[in-house]
């Protein structure tokens, strides 16, 4: 069973010969917007490969000088897959370790209530205690406990990589704000060793790691920028497509402390190596014909021509032969001889992705539309992360798909119950013990748990593991019933309405389990239930929490399965996107439009989840409220379209076919 299939999703808008040339003309020729050395892959796994690979060889040669190898490494998620790598050759290659010294060069302070979280622990667990390491050899930002100097401290770890002779190669992350390890914005390039204060985007990157984000720490050491230019080699990996916008200004703009992983530029010895999701805004990715000759799909050409709109100010249709020239896409012009063929094929391309009958509309030529009309009703079943994804982001053709008198089921995958906030669950039980108090006086021990339950949220005492569980289940129950209640508003029949709760996240913490075929039984037992002929599923892969991407894998392993009994031949997959982004136009394939009153009952239906409007803890860096979020990515679609010269609506919601 496969568990990681959204990892193959391939929006691809080029072949892989625009990222990773055959020889050294052509890299010249496509790197020539990049301002550091980039080598970009088709998945984590592969460049992490390369990156381990090329540890091991500065390894090996140091083994054969018998010199020591100084190594900076980092905690976090991105050099884990680089960590798994360097064990394996360790186990089946015979690598050593015992000529390596090892500096963490970042570290959460003060660490005692952060322990459970930390880089230390992070590189000791996935690497050092995995193979022949001298930990002798290991040094890391935590000061002793009577230690009160931190800036004697910071000092005495710079001179101690000194006297190591400085660092032979350091691996290296982006944060999303564009911070080198945590030299955050405004950091000096001659920065050393030094205690920093967390800005607001680094610590909601670490929500994924705790319960609250009260846990989540405020400060952390980090080395500075000189030791990092210093270093002999530096690699910085990237991966998944969040981080795609900052790595375009990473390697596409000029050096700026105000986005120190820029600074990278000036190493005499530094590379980026990333996925195709990080790379996807570098120049030689996203608008390849400014870097050399393409192969023309229909999807690149819609590319280009939206991005031609964009450049000069007009919608396709009065786009002309001058603008093709001046704009570097005269290659269009020989392939189709002018921009008007070009212009009408486009354009009729973008039209036939707009349908107001998301479930296919009976009795009509669906030659061009992008759903079958028949069967109808059909059965269409809306699978959801969370008890609210559904409506936050396809609440309106949810809302048709009903209108029109489909079959809808909407299974919800989790219980989403820590999203949930401590005040919110208060206000609830407090609800429930008045009730209590007024009917059923008389079941002591129904009051009693109420009284314990609201007793230790209230006190913010340390709970007992059954008490905890009492919470989760209440909160779960809580974000059960908004969920019906906007089923309820929408039209959706009760026994249509699913509740997976699957395993992988009844953790009771931020921090959830792997996939397992568990959870995937689940969901192919639901499918199987259902026979459905249409899903919606949440193709979110930049999600902040990664539940979506979870939930993702979950249905395509599925599916999977599934398509190989055949119980899938008359089904189509249509992926949406949260509330964080929306497709790309040249991947839309099916563009649901909302008129203003559509878009109000939308807005109705998102806000019954009561419990996730203000006080939801993970809301993320935006302050906007779901609702607003919604509205303004639909409506920016929207005036998409209508800037080419397509219709005006209120509002879109947007869709891409899953190929399996």
């Amino acid at each position: 069973m496969q568990l990681d299939l959204s990892s193959k999703i391939t929006l691809e808008r080029i072949p892989e010969r625009y990222y990773q040339a055959r020889n050294a003309i052509e890299k010249i020729r496509q790197t020539q917007f990049e301002k550091i050395d980039t080598e970009i892959f088709d998945s984590e796994v592969a460049g992490s490969a390369y990156i381990a690979e090329e540890i091991a060889t500065i390894i090996r040669k140091k083994q054969e000088q018998n010199q020591t190898c100084v190594l900076g490494l980092s905690g976090g998620s991105s050099p884990l897959g680089v960590y798994a790598k360097l064990v394996k050759m360790h186990l089946q290659e015979g690598l050593s370790f015992k000529n390596v010294v090892v500096f963490n060069i970042t570290e959460f302070y003060p660490l005692a209530q952060h322990y459970q979280h930390n880089n230390t622990k992070i590189i000791k667990e996935n690497l050092l205690n995995k193979v022949d390491f001298n930990f002798e050899n290991f040094y890391t930002l935590i000061p002793e406990d009577d230690e009160q100097n931190v800036h004697a401290f910071c000092q005495a770890y710079d001179q101690l990589i000194l006297e190591h002779g400085g660092l032979d190669y350091v691996l290296v992350s982006v944060g999303l704000v564009g911070n080198l390890a945590y030299n955050e914005p405004g950091s000096n390039i001659g920065s050393k060793t030094r205690l920093m204060l967390l800005d607001e985007q680094s610590r909601a990157d670490l929500k994924q790691f705790y319960n609250t984000v009260d846990d989540i720490p405020s400060y952390g050491f980090t080395i500075g920028l000189s030791s990092l230019m210093e270093a002999r080699k530096l690699t910085l990996s990237a991966w998944g497509e969040h981080k795609a916008a900052i790595l375009k200004k990473v390697i596409e703009l000029k050096a700026d402390d105000n986005i120190p992983a820029s600074l990278l530029q000036l190493h005499k010895n530094a590379k980026v190596v990333t996925d195709i999701d990080a790379a996807q805004y570098l120049t030689r990715v996203s608008q390849p014909w400014l870097v050399g000759s393409c192969d023309w799909t229909n999807k690149l050409i819609r590319r280009a021509i939206v991005w031609l709109c964009e450049k000069t100010g007009k919608p396709i249709l009065k786009l002309t032969n001058k603008d093709y020239n001046l704009h570097g896409l005269d290659e269009l012009l020989v392939n189709y001889g002018s921009a008007y063929d070009v212009n009408i094929q486009i354009f009729n391309d973008l039209q036939h992705t707009i349908t107001g009958w998301p479930g296919g509309k009976p009795n009509a030529d669906d030659t061009n539309r992008p759903e079958r009309a028949f069967p109808y009703p059909k059965r269409s079943l809306i699978f959801s992360p969370h008890p609210d994804d559904d409506v936050i982001s396809m609440g309106g053709t949810f809302q048709r798909l009903v209108d029109q008198g489909h079959i809808v089921h909407i299974a919800y995958q989790t219980s989403g119950n820590i999203a949930v906030g401590d005040e919110e669950a208060i206000r609830y039980i407090s609800l429930m013990k008045s009730i209590s108090n007024k009917y059923y006086d008389h079941e002591i021990e129904i009051d009693g748990k109420i009284d314990e339950v609201l007793e230790a949220l209230l006190n913010q005492q340390e709970m007992t593991p059954s008490i905890y569980k009492d919470i989760l289940f209440i909160k779960g129950q809580i974000r059960r019933e908004e969920a019906r209640s906007a089923c309820r508003f929408i039209g959706v029949k009760p026994e249509n309405i699913h509740f997976l709760n699957l395993p992988f996240y009844e953790t009771g913490k931020v921090k959830k389990n792997d996939l397992s075929e568990k959870d995937v039984h689940i969901v192919m037992d639901l499918i199987r239930q259902i026979k459905p002929h249409q899903m919606f599923v949440a193709g979110d892969l930049a999600d902040p929490h990664g539940t979506h991407r979870v939930c993702l894998n979950a249905i395509l392993a599925a599916i999977d399965e599934l398509n190989k009994e055949g119980l899938m031949d008359e089904c189509r997959v249509w992926m949406y996107r949260g509330a964080w982004a929306e497709w790309e136009i040249d991947h839309i394939e099916m563009a649901v439009p909302m008129s203003p009153e559509q878009l109000i009952n939308k807005r109705k239906s998102i806000l019954r989840h009561q419990s996730q409007m203000e006080s939801a803890p993970f809301m993320g860096k935006d302050e906007r409220l779901f609702w607003q979020r919604s509205e303004d990515r639909n409506r920016a679609t929207a005036a998409l379209y209508q800037q080419l010269g397509l219709a005006s609506y209120e509002a879109i919601e947007a869709f891409v076919e899953y190929k399996f």
